[in-house]
C-alpha cells in the first residue's frame, strides 16, 4: 500500500558524518514517490527537486513551496514560458478592454468640439472577456496557493490582496450584468472663481506655485499694483519650492535607498536559499551511494545532469558546465557549489566568428586596414559630414517656397554620402567576412540603414533623373521619394552611439538607462495600476462634464468672450476623461504640471470644488512620488556603477574578459576593503541562517 505521506512530504534529509541513524522514522528525503500505477525513482526525484532549486535560485523566487513529484511538475509548468505568456497576455487583455468597454476610445479625436459617436461593443461581449480573463486569475490564484500550502495562504499578504481584488472584480462584473450596461452621469456645476479671492482659492493657487506652473501669472495682479508684492511670492517660492519640495525629494530618496537595499539582500539571501537547498538535495544522493558515508558533497556528473533540466539559456548553461568540469571528479563542498552561480551573474559575451584568411600579402594588409578602429572613426567623420550637410540645408531652405528650392547640390552630396556608405559595408564584409560583419549589432543597423537609403537613392534617380541645376523632385502624395531619402539620412546620428562606450561618463549614462529598462518591470507595473485606477475614477467622476461650446467651434480667435489662459481659450478640449484614452492622456498632462492650473481652474467650474481633491492627490502620487522615486532609482543605479565600475572590471579579472556582470553585483562587494566601499554593500548570508530557513521550510525536511 502507497504511503499517504509521500505526495505531502518533502524530500531532503541527509546523514552528516555518519548513516543518518539521526533521522526520524519515515521522513528519509527523496523517498520513492507512488504517483499513479508506476513509481518515481528517488534518484530523479532528488534531480527534479534540484533543478527547481536552482530554477528558484537564478530567477530570485521563494523555495517555500511544495516539493513532491506532483506539486514540483505544476510548479514547473506554471513557471514554463507559455504559462507566464498566456498570464500575462490576460493581464494585457483586461487592461487593453478599458479602451474598448463603455465609454470607449474608438474614436478619431478627444476634441468634444469634433469628436464623432464611438462604437460601443454590444452589452456582454466585453463583459464575456473579462470573466474568461478572470477565469484565468483564478486559476492563478488556485494554483498559487495549492503551491504555497494553507498555512503559508493565510499568512502572504500579497496572495490575500490577490484574492480579495478577484472578489471585487467578480461582484463589478456581476453588478455590471445587472444594469445591464448602463452606466449614469453626474451633474455639473460652472462657478467662476479667480486668484486669492477666498482661502480654498487661495490655497489652491499657492499649491500650483509650488510647482511654478502658473509663475509669473500669479504674481502678475499684485506685482502690477506694487513692487514690494513681488517680495512675498519670492520668498514663498524660495521656501516651498526650492527648499521644501526639494527637501521632499532627499526624504523620498533616502527612504527608497534603505528599500532598494532591502530588496536587493532579499533576492540575495532567495539565491542563496535556493542553491543551498539544491546542494543538500544532491549531496543526499551522493551520502545515500556511499556505503559508509565520510566525505560530504555533490559530486559533479549529478549536478551536470540536474543543469540539463534546468531552464537556461544555453551560452550560460555552457559556462557553468565547463566551470564543473574543472573541479574533476572531486566532491563539491558547499562553498564551491554555491560559487558556482556567481557564473549565473555574468552576462555571456559570444566569441565573434573567425575571420576570413587570404593567401594574397596584399589582401592581408588591406583586410587589416579596413578591420581597424581607425577605419570606424573615418566612418563617423563622414556620417558627421553628412548631418553638418542636412543641417545647413535644413537652415537655408526653411524660409523658402518649395517652388523656389534647387537640390542640386544636396543631391549631389547625398548621392556621394551613399555610395561611401555602400562602399564601407562592402570592404567591412570584406574583412570580417558576413558572419563576423553580422556579429556586431552596429554593423547590422548601418547595413539596414545602407541598404534602406540606397533603395530610396535608386528610386529617386529613376523617377527625377540624376540631380542638375533647378533640380526639384516634386510632391508626389505626402512625401516625395526625395523627402523620404532626406529624413532616413538623419537616422545617420545613430551612428556616433558607437563611440559611448569609449567615454568613461557616457559609457556609465548608458549603462544606466538600459538597466533601468532592464529592471523596470516591478516599478513600471506599479504604474500602469496607479494611471489605471485613477483613470477609472476620473471616469467615474468627471465623464461629460466638459461640454463642447455652442457651434461646435473654436473660441480662440475671440478672446473677449474667454479669459486669457482659460481652459477654453487654450482650446484643452481633447482634456477631459469621456473615455479610458482621454483619461490617460489627461492625468499625463496634470503630472507634468505645466498648466495644470488650468485643469484644476475647469473641472472646479464644470463639475465642482471637490473636483480639486482629485487632481492634487493625483499630483501627489504621481508628481511629487512617483516621480522622485524614479530620479531616486535613477541616482542610486549611476551613483554605484559610477564608483564600481573600475571595481568590476578587476573583479572579472582579464580588461578582456568574455563577461560582463549584471546589475546585482553593484551592491555586493564584501570582497574590497576600500572604506566607501563599506556603505550599503550586501552581506553573504551565513551557513547557519540558511540552514535554519531550510529547517523550517513547511514542505521540506532537513535531517541533520
Amino acid at each position: 500500500m502507497a504511503d499517504p505521506g509521500a505526495e505531502s512530504e518533502p524530500l531532503l534529509s541527509r546523514a552528516r558524518g555518519g548513516s543518518g541513524s539521526d533521522c526520524p522514522a519515515g521522513s528519509a528525503a527523496c523517498r520513492s514517490v507512488r504517483d499513479g500505477p508506476g513509481a518515481v525513482s528517488r534518484r530523479e526525484v532528488c534531480f527534479d527537486q534540484a533543478a527547481v532549486f536552482i530554477e528558484d535560485a537564478l530567477q530570485y523566487r521563494s523555495i517555500n513551496h511544495r516539493m513532491d513529484a506532483r506539486s514540483m511538475w505544476l510548479y514547473r509548468l506554471y513557471y514554463s514560458n507559455a504559462c507566464q505568456w498566456i498570464l500575462s497576455f490576460t493581464i494585457f487583455l483586461i487592461l487593453f478592454l478599458a479602451f474598448i468597454e463603455t465609454p470607449s476610445s474608438l474614436t478619431s479625436t478627444a476634441d468634444v468640439r469634433y469628436r464623432s459617436a464611438p462604437w460601443n461593443p454590444p452589452c456582454g461581449l466585453t463583459e464575456s472577456v473579462e470573466m474568461l480573463c478572470l477565469l484565468v486569475f483564478v486559476a492563478d490564484v488556485s494554483v498559487k496557493s495549492y503551491l504555497v500550502g494553507w498555512a503559508q495562504f493565510r499568512t502572504n499578504l500579497w496572495l490575500l490582496a490577490y484574492l480579495a481584488v478577484l472578489v471585487v472584480s467578480l461582484m463589478d462584473w456581476i453588478v455590471s450584468l445587472s444594469l445591464v450596461c448602463q452606466e449614469q452621469g453626474d451633474g455639473q456645476d460652472r462657478e467662476r472663481l479667480i486668484y486669492f479671492r477666498n482661502l480654498p482659492e487661495a490655497l489652491t493657487s499657492l499649491l500650483v506655485l509650488l510647482t511654478t506652473a502658473n509663475n509669473p501669472d500669479v504674481m502678475t495682479p499684485a506685482y502690477s499694483k506694487n513692487r514690494a508684492y513681488a517680495i512675498f511670492f519670492i520668498v514663498f517660492t524660495l521656501i516651498g519650492s526650492l527648499f521644501l519640495m526639494n527637501l521632499l525629494t532627499a526624504i523620498i530618496y533616502n527612504r527608497f535607498r534603505g528599500y532598494l537595499m532591502k530588496s536587493f539582500q532579499t533576492s540575495l539571501f532567495r539565491r542563496r536559499l535556493g542553491a543551498r537547498a539544491a546542494y543538500e538535495v544532491l549531496s543526499s544522493v551522493t551520502a545515500e551511494g556511499q556505503a559508509h558515508p565520510q566525505e560530504v558533497g555533490v559530486k559533479p556528473q549529478d549536478f551536470l545532469q540536474v543543469l540539463q533540466k534546468v531552464q537556461l539559456d544555453s551560452s550560460h548553461k555552457q559556462a557553468i558546465m565547463e566551470k564543473v568540469r574543472s573541479y574533476g571528479g572531486d566532491l563539491l563542498s558547499a562553498d564551491e557549489f554555491q560559487k558556482l552561480f556567481n557564473e549565473f551573474d555574468k552576462r555571456v559575451i559570444k566569441e565573434p566568428p573567425p575571420r576570413p584568411e587570404y593567401p594574397s600579402p596584399f589582401l592581408q594588409r588591406a583586410q587589416f586596414l579596413f578591420s581597424h578602429r581607425y577605419f570606424d572613426y573615418l566612418g563617423n567623420f563622414i556620417a558627421l559630414g553628412n548631418l553638418v550637410s542636412i543641417s545647413v540645408f535644413l537652415v537655408v531652405d526653411a524660409d523658402m517656397l518649395p517652388e523656389d528650392r534647387d537640390d542640386f547640390v544636396l543631391g549631389i552630396l547625398n548621392c556621394v554620402f551613399i555610395l561611401y556608405y555602400l562602399l564601407e559595408l562592402l570592404l567591412k564584409v570584406f574583412a570580417l567576412g558576413l558572419p563576423g560583419y553580422l556579429a556586431y549589432p552596429s554593423n547590422v543597423f548601418d547595413g539596414l540603414l545602407t541598404i534602406v537609403l540606397l533603395v530610396l537613392e535608386i528610386s529617386t534617380l529613376a523617377v527625377y533623373r540624376f540631380p542638375h541645376p533647378g533640380w526639384k523632385p516634386e510632391v508626389l502624395g505626402l512625401l516625395s521619394l526625395w523627402d523620404m531619402a532626406r529624413l532616413v539620412n538623419v537616422l545617420i546620428v545613430f551612428r556616433f552611439l558607437r563611440i559611448i562606450p569609449g567615454m568613461k561618463l557616457m559609457a556609465v549614462v548608458a549603462s544606466t538607462i538600459l538597466d533601468l529598462i532592464r529592471n523596470m518591470r516591478a516599478f513600471g507595473g506599479i504604474l500602469v495600476v496607479v494611471y489605471y485606477v485613477f483613470a477609472i475614477m476620473g471616469i467615474n467622476l468627471f465623464r461629460g462634464v466638459i461640454v463642447a461650446p455652442p457651434g461646435n467651434g473654436s473660441l480662440a480667435p475671440d478672446n473677449s468672450s474667454v479669459p486669457c489662459g482659460s481652459f477654453e481659450q487654450l482650446e484643452y478640449w481633447a482634456n477631459n476623461f469621456d473615455d479610458f484614452a482621454a483619461a490617460l492622456i489627461t492625468l499625463w498632462n496634470v503630472m507634468v504640471v505645466n498648466n495644470w492650473q488650468v485643469f484644476l481652474d475647469a473641472y472646479r467650474r464644470y463639475s465642482g470644488p471637490w473636483s480639486k481633491i482629485y487632481f492634487v492627490s493625483w499630483w501627489l502620487v504621481s508628481s511629487v512620488i512617483w516621480v522622485n522615486l524614479f530620479l531616486a532609482l535613477i541616482l542610486e543605479n549611476f551613483l554605484h556603477k559610477w564608483d564600481r565600475r573600475s571595481h568590476l572590471q578587476s573583479l572579472a579579472g582579464d580588461p578582456d574578459t568574455t563577461y560582463q556582470m549584471s546589475v546585482e553585483l553593484l551592491f555586493r562587494a564584501p570582497w574590497t576593503s576600500s572604506p566607501r566601499f563599506h556603505r550599503d554593500v550586501l552581506e553573504e548570508p551565513a551557513e547557519e541562517e540558511l540552514m535554519e530557513k531550510l529547517s523550517h521550510h513547511p514542505h521540506l525536511q532537513l535531517c541533520r
